[in-house]
């Protein structure tokens, strides 16, 4: 690698004193000091306007689609995909926006700089950890036995209401957002789509419901893993810099966070009683599980001994305590698969492509996200106790809220106050948009079949909204 002459993205300490100066000026000193702060913004800005049009992709796809087999019906030819639909249907992929844009950035960093600097900053500046981790732990635990047990579990507790519809939803919204404190939030998500998708969308709700639902699933997943001090991204990018522990957690975020998580799943069950009513009338549709391609032969799969199960459950631990060591990680993987084919007749197929467009989408958003410093962290100073905290909510929903806490850490002289300010906000605003927490995306990615052509986002942020407003007066006001 060729040695570079300068720093990139340029260290915030290095532009001028802004003692004294407005956040206008402030802004407009960094963007003067270096105009590729602008270009990147921009570029971020267009990809964040991609996401909300990404519905109208697919609906553009389907109609290009349909105009193609118009054409080859009269001619009497056979159907063919249109390559005009394909594209459309990619630009239509939430989980390739970020990196599609990317490709953008990269050459406009060339362009800026040189092509050493754009391989330099994507390859050892920009730390996809966390993408990485997302991928390897969604994968475990989709897995037939981790799914089977918290089904198990979670039954016992449904059972208390009859398993009726009502009961599954709430033991769900409730319990698997809190036990994302100790699994980790993206596991929780894997697992609570699974169960969501088997024993709520299956019944085929109303979209205000299932909207509803997906909304208060990724606050509650946001807010619960705040138990801990190592289970959610935005609280493990400040734990140790400002020496926060698991007792800390719990007292002054994690009993909030659960009454919020209650009351919200109260909320909802309440305004949506009739509804639950008639889902209750419906039969869930039969679980259709796929074979690893060694148990193929076999007419079923076999009931899963305990072994394997502990096993599994030995690969998670594994990979959460080996977050931070990328080899451990991806070497602990790839032992897990050569075992899943060893137990092959109790494992249904491991799902790596959904994890992998999940990963993809949390690496484009941190390429971007790594350059926004500029302006997230002088927004950030700038604000007293209550407006940064709304400040937060409102730029996690637009940035991943791991990187807003993570850009706090670089803001000197935070009070004790100022600090809970901020983490509070981001989890809070974690569930406003697919963007604003990392598991949101592998939600979407396990319950996108359940709406129509994709989740549409104005949607989501509308149904997001009261949870998020419940979680807001839990944090500030009590």
């Amino acid at each position: 690698m060729q040695e570079l002459t300068h720093v990139f993205p340029r260290e915030l300490s290095s532009y001028p004193s802004t003692a004294g100066q407005s956040l206008w000026e402030v802004l407009s000193g960094r963007v003067a000091a270096d105009p590729f702060n602008a270009i990147a913004t921009l570029i971020f800005a267009l990809a964040v306007v991609h996401t909300f049009f990404s519905a109208r992709f697919k609906a553009a796809a389907h109609h290009a689609q349909q105009r193609q087999d118009q054409r080859t019906a009269a001619a009497g030819q056979p159907a063919q995909p249109s390559v005009l639909a394909e594209l459309l249907h990619f630009l239509g992929e939430v989980e390739v926006v970020f990196a599609l844009w990317g490709i953008p950035l990269l050459f406009a960093i060339a362009l800026s700089r040189d092509w050493h600097t754009a391989v330099y900053y994507v390859n050892d500046v920009v730390n996809y950890q966390e993408a990485m981790f997302v991928v390897v732990i969604m994968a475990l635990a989709s897995t037939r036995p981790v799914v089977q047990l918290a089904e198990r579990i979670l039954r016992r507790v449904a059972s208390v209401g009859r398993c009726t519809p009502l009961a599954w939803w709430m033991t769900i919204l409730i319990l698997a957002p809190l036990l994302g404190s100790v699994i980790t939030e993206a596991a929780a998500m894997t697992i609570a789509a699974l169960l969501l998708a088997r024993q709520f969308y299956d019944l085929k709700p109303s979209a205000l419901l299932a909207y509803a639902t997906l909304g208060l699933l990724f606050v509650n997943i946001s807010i619960g893993g705040t138990l801990t001090h190592f289970a959610a991204p935005p609280v493990l990018m400040v734990a140790s810099e400002w020496g926060w522990d698991t007792p800390f957690m719990l007292s002054h975020f994690g009993l909030r966070a659960a009454a919020a998580i209650i009351a919200s799943t109260l909320a909802f069950s309440i305004a949506f009683r009739a509804e639950f009513k008639l889902l209750a009338t419906r039969a869930p549709m039969p679980e259709i599980e796929i074979p690893a391609r060694e148990a193929e032969g076999n007419r079923r799969l076999l009931p899963i001994p305990w072994w394997v199960t502990a096993v599994h459950l030995s690969f998670m631990a594994w990979t959460v305590a080996n977050l931070h060591y990328p080899a451990l990680v991806i070497g602990g993987f790839l032992f897990f698969l050569g075992f899943t084919v060893a137990t092959a007749a109790y494992q249904a197929a491991v799902d790596i492509k959904t994890p992998l467009l999940v990963g993809f989408f949390l690496a484009g958003l941190v390429i971007h996200g790594g350059l926004q410093a500029w302006w997230i962290a002088p927004v950030l100073s700038s604000l007293s106790e209550t407006p940064l905290f709304w400040g937060a909510t409102l730029l996690t929903a637009f940035n991943d809220n791991a990187l807003i806490t993570y850009l706090a850490t670089l803001v000197p002289n935070l009070s004790d106050g100022l600090k809970t300010a901020v983490v509070e906000g981001a989890v809070t605003g974690g569930g406003l948009t697919v963007i604003a927490n990392a598991p949101n995306p592998a939600g979407q990615a396990l319950l996108g079949r359940f709406f129509d052509n994709s989740i549409d986002p104005i949607k989501l942020l509308m149904a997001a909204a009261i949870p998020t407003l419940i979680a807001a007066a839990a944090f500030r006001l009590f």
